[in-house]
């Protein structure tokens, strides 16, 4: 049997596997991230244990893409840019700045009865997520 016929015998590579967990996390959080965006735009009705329950689950969410980004996985459909692996202090320090805002608004959420009080942490969280993206994510 030849390498490639192995390869494929076998199943995604540890790279492949890396970017599918990566982008299924991102995926995640923006499924509970845009009902929230939804409120905050007026888009949507403001619904406090809806926003809550939303937060709370980005927050756990935060903290999971990062083990996803291994050694050699720029791999694939990856969104991701070289740029990640050149400057890996630099992607895990905004990595740990989401991770931050999005706790601080699961905590604000679970006691919030109005849309206002969570703008400005809300805020904060978005601009955390485009911080990474304009550095570390391709158009």
């Amino acid at each position: 049997m030849s390498a490639v016929a192995l390869a494929d015998a076998t199943g995604p590579s540890p790279a492949e596997r890396a970017v599918a967990y990566r982008q299924g996390v991102y995926h995640a959080i923006a499924w509970n991230f845009g009902p929230m965006a939804g409120m905050v735009k007026g888009e949507m009705p403001f619904d406090a244990k809806a926003f809550a329950l939303k937060a709370e689950r980005v927050a756990y969410l935060s903290a999971l893409p990062l083990e996803g980004f291994i050694p050699d996985s720029l791999v694939g459909d990856s969104e991701a840019k070289p740029d990640i692996w050149d400057n890996m202090d630099d992607f895990k320090s905004k990595m740990q700045t989401f991770e931050t805002e999005a706790g601080k608004l699961a905590d604000a959420a679970r006691t919030a009865t109005a849309l206002d009080a969570l703008k400005p942490q809300f805020g904060k969280v978005g601009q955390a997520c485009k911080d990474c993206h304009d550095n570390y994510k391709k158009d």
